[in-house]
């Protein structure tokens, strides 16, 4: 079958198909006759009905249905004669030019680009480096006995001081008028854990239970509270009761209780620490995957079939209106949303898809076996019963599918850095986990 295709516009090309009329009149013959076996019509037993019936009821429907299925082959054909790698559905379109006794269409698609690149040595990459110190487990530690602290109520001339627990009735005004979340009873909180705004922990400190004071609180300007932010409001606290906490010590029982195997410090801080360099290795990766892959746009050229950012475009939407149903948001999916705010990082998308795609299998980056069997046994070491976490995802082609996208990422990001110019920047351990 000889085909010639016709170049459009970048990715964008035409190919006319031509088919015999013949060929789809016997189709759809052949089809009618099979309906008419089963078909039901009142006045005629099953089975029973005419041809010129059947013809007149279902006629159009299968001819159309017909040259859909002809149309759709022929395509099919033609591309893979011409080793076309389509992107998305063709637009198909009658063409009056056709010979006598045929008929003719055109296809209008687009096709996947050929990616270049240039060369990975001139890329530029920084790596983050981190370690896990002794500093970051004894944070971590501290983490953990706030998280188990317990609270006895303190005597009745006490006043409140950092770590209380205290519970209050409070109520503030802004110009004599209350404002939603400005009133509560029997509100608790733990003074000095940044629950509160700073003028609210103040103004308890000091107090004793049965105490009431009356304070001015300034909420700042970019307050999560559009209402008040930027505004002075009047405040009247009254402290109901203030309980000590106690932080339990770090010892085997500490350990025990957080059902660590070698219930003993050390065996306690060799656990945390294994967590802590899991997470660390987590976010190295994905700070690094975003710079690898950069660099690795900035060193590929190709044109991006609109089709496929259309798509995407419709996927992010469709995403973004079912996050706004789980939120709550009544009529979700008839919500406005301009394509246009999403245009850009669905390109992105896009392009960064087809490039990792380019460079896999140019430079055979797909995963091994062995890689997805070793990436799997990682993920199911931090439970309890590792064997059952790895039939787990075995069980599922969906999680394994998602596994090997995770590794031939890890391939295509170590590939890059084994080819560019990398520079390793060491940050400390709170900036990767973004605390102060």
């Amino acid at each position: 079958m000889a085909v010639t295709v016709e170049t459009l516009e970048k990715l964008e090309r035409k190919i006319t198909l031509t088919l015999p009329v013949g060929v789809i009149q016997n189709e759809v013959e052949t089809r009618l006759r099979k309906l008419a076996r089963t078909v039901k019509m009142d006045g005629f037993r099953p089975g029973k009905v005419p041809m010129n019936v059947v013809g007149q009821r279902y006629g159009y429907s299968v001819q159309h249905e017909v040259m859909n299925d002809k149309v759709g082959e022929a395509f099919a054909a033609a591309a893979k004669e011409a080793q076309l790698l389509v992107a998305g559905q063709p637009r198909i379109s009658e063409n009056a030019t056709a010979p006598e006794g045929q008929v003719a269409f055109d296809a209008v698609f687009e096709v996947f680009p050929v990616v270049k690149f240039t060369d990975f040595a001139t890329a530029e990459v920084e790596k983050v480096t981190t370690e896990v110190t002794e500093a970051a487990v004894d944070k971590t530690v501290d983490i953990l006995r706030k998280q188990r602290r317990t609270f006895a109520q303190r005597a009745p001339d006490a006043v409140a001081v950092e770590t209380d627990r205290v519970t209050v009735n409070f109520e503030g005004k802004i110009d004599g008028e209350s404002f939603e979340g400005g009133k509560a009873e029997g509100f608790q909180f733990v003074v000095g854990d940044g629950q509160m705004l700073q003028e609210f922990e103040a103004a308890v400190r000091g107090m004793k239970a049965g105490e009431s004071k009356t304070f001015q609180l300034a909420f700042p300007a970019d307050y999560h509270g559009k209402d008040v932010a930027g505004k002075t409001a009047d405040f009247m606290v009254t402290v109901l009761k203030i309980e000590a906490a106690h932080i339990p010590e770090m010892d085997g029982e500490f350990a025990k209780s957080l059902g660590i195997a070698d219930a003993s410090v050390d065996g306690l801080r060799a656990d945390i620490r294994k967590n802590l360099q899991r997470e660390v290795k987590s976010r190295l990766l994905a700070r690094n995957k975003q710079v690898v892959m950069d660099a690795l746009l900035s060193r590929s050229e190709l044109d991006v079939p609109k089709v496929s950012v259309q798509a995407e475009l419709e996927r992010m939407i469709q995403r973004t209106r079912e996050d706004l149903k789980q939120r709550g948001m009544k009529d979700a999916e008839k919500a406005p949303i301009p394509e246009n705010i999403f245009l850009a990082q669905a390109e992105k998308r896009v392009r960064l898809g087809l490039v990792v795609a380019a460079l896999v299998n140019m430079s055979n980056l797909q995963a091994k076996p062995e890689q997805i069997k070793a990436y799997v046994e990682e993920l199911a070491s931090s439970y309890e019963t590792p064997a059952e976490v790895v039939r787990w995802y075995y069980s599922d082609n969906r999680r394994m599918a998602d596994v090997e996208g995770m590794v031939i990422e890890s391939n295509v990001i170590d590939f890059v850095l084994s080819k560019a110019k990398v520079t390793e920047k060491s940050i400390s351990f709170d900036e990767l986990m973004g605390q102060n």
